[in-house]
């Protein structure tokens, strides 16, 4: 029988690549004493940074820097950890590497032990094992990538909410007044002959009633962490010379996309990430929506119209000093009729540009409610922010929140259905309990898929190969 890929000891560069001040190697796995001696020639106080000398088999120096071994449980991993802190450069962390795996057979031979050889870490494979070994939940795992990868000051703080544990400790509440109501169904169908009313004892239906509304108000703030972590998707769509290109540099305050005056001359899809209340917003300039002229505009138009499709919210960008123009009226026209059939209305927002070279009368003609800006001078952008953030959702609830994804706001929504169905299914009384008992599980699994209780392997892979080497 094989033995199990978690019994081997890892290694991996916990650094960037490049080079920095300082470079570190990690390394995770059961009894690393013993090794940690023969990388650092001497032994190691646990949990003690040590001043001393690398130096690979022949004696000779690598380098001079800090070691620090975290004996099993008390570790990241829950294994015993040691970390090798040297100076940044490349060359430094490899020779460092490659003095690890070298030393580890080294003392697997001194032993006389056949020991699982050091091995090169997969991504993520120090946070799966801490996961693992129960030192963090799934959310919480899924919290360290999401605090790395952050974009945005507001969600790298709550993704540091989510790993502090705020999401778990929501979830394990929800949890345990989901299983005291199966017990007390489970309870009544197992001594029918009690004759105990469950609906009117201890108030269960109420219970039930109280579990639904908290699943309801966890669902509303994961919806707002999964938007924090993921963003909103964001495109420019409009005819040639509209103001696209000048919009998306206005928004990102920086002169991204080429601006001319000759129609066309964005021909492919050009993005930029920028923030709005912390909330990242991927806005994606796209080349202008109009029978193509030759074969390279033709491909440009067919990636905006892919774009379109995929796009969380289309800003349909409208020339204030054109309206009126028969052909460009009547190529409006086809945008609006090929839109009906990309998108769901409520994902488009109209918006008329270049306000400030058109006549007054032209913008109010639109109603007070028209989102009329001028990319030129900036009028009208903060409504127009405020709402793109609306048609995403976002309610700005502050310190709060805690990072989701939409795995979770998933396995909430299938949560709260569940709960719903059993408040439908205990209405009829009695004799739908045994309903109520099944869908209560499946309410009560579909919260334990969050924090990885019920998790298949296949997706612990798909989550943990995201993650960075060396993490």
């Amino acid at each position: 029988m094989s033995a199990s890929p978690f019994s081997e000891p890892i290694v991996a560069i916990a650094t960037a690549s490049g080079r920095g001040a300082i470079g570190i190697v990690r390394l995770s796995g059961r009894d690393l004493g013993a090794l940690a001696t023969a990388v650092c020639g001497r032994d190691l106080a646990p949990r003690h940074a040590t001043l001393v000398t690398f130096c690979d088999r022949a004696g000779a120096p690598i380098d001079r820097g800090l070691a620090i071994h975290f004996p099993a449980p008390h570790s990241y991993t829950g294994e015993d950890v040691l970390e090798l802190q040297a100076h940044g450069g490349p060359v430094v962390m490899q020779l460092l590497l490659a003095r690890c795996i070298e030393a580890a057979a080294e003392v697997g031979q001194g032993a006389g032990l056949r020991l699982p050889g050091l091995r090169l870490a997969r991504p993520g494979e120090f946070t799966e094992r801490a996961f693992l070994n129960d030192k963090l939940d799934l959310a919480q795992a899924e919290a360290v990538a999401d605090l790395i990868d952050a974009s945005t000051e507001a969600a790298a703080r709550s993704a540091a909410r989510s790993l502090d544990g705020a999401f778990s400790r929501e979830i394990g509440r929800l949890a345990e007044a989901i299983v005291e109501l199966r017990l007390l169904v489970e309870a009544t169908l197992d001594f029918p002959e009690e004759e105990i009313e469950f609906l009117e004892r201890a108030g269960a239906r109420a219970r039930l009633a109280v579990a639904r509304a908290q699943v309801d108000a966890v669902l509303a703030t994961a919806r707002q962490g999964a938007l924090l972590n993921e963003g909103m998707r964001v495109v420019l769509a409009g005819q040639p010379n509209v103001g696209k290109s000048s919009l998306l540099n206005a928004l990102a305050g920086a002169e991204l996309a080429i601006v001319t005056d000759i129609p066309g001359t964005t021909r492919d899809k050009v993005g930029e990430t920028i923030q709005i209340e912390g909330v990242p917003v991927h806005v994606t300039d796209t080349a202008g929506l109009r029978e193509a002229g030759d074969a390279v505009e033709a491909i440009g138009v067919a990636r905006s119209w892919s774009a379109i499709g995929d796009a969380d919210a289309v800003v349909f960008l409208r020339d204030l000093t054109r309206i009126g123009e028969p052909a460009y009226d009547a190529g409006e026209a086809r945008i609006v009729e090929r839109l009906r059939g990309a998108v769901a209305p409520d994902r488009v927002v109209e918006v008329f540009n270049k306000a400030d070279a058109a006549p007054p009368a032209r913008a109010e003609a639109h109603g007070a409610d028209a989102i009329v800006v001028s990319a030129r001078t900036g009028a009208g952008l903060e409504r127009l922010r405020a709402v793109l953030l609306a048609r995403a959702g976002w309610q700005a609830a502050g310190e709060g929140v805690f990072h989701a994804r939409a795995r979770h706001v998933d396995a909430l929504r299938r949560a709260a259905a569940h709960l719903e169905a059993a408040e439908a299914h205990a209405a009829a009384g009695d004799r739908a309990l045994e309903l109520v008992a099944e869908e209560l599980r499946a309410a009560h699994d579909a919260l334990g898929e969050i924090t990885g209780r019920f998790t298949a392997d296949d997706l612990l892979g798909a989550i943990f190969g995201r993650f960075c080497i060396g993490k």
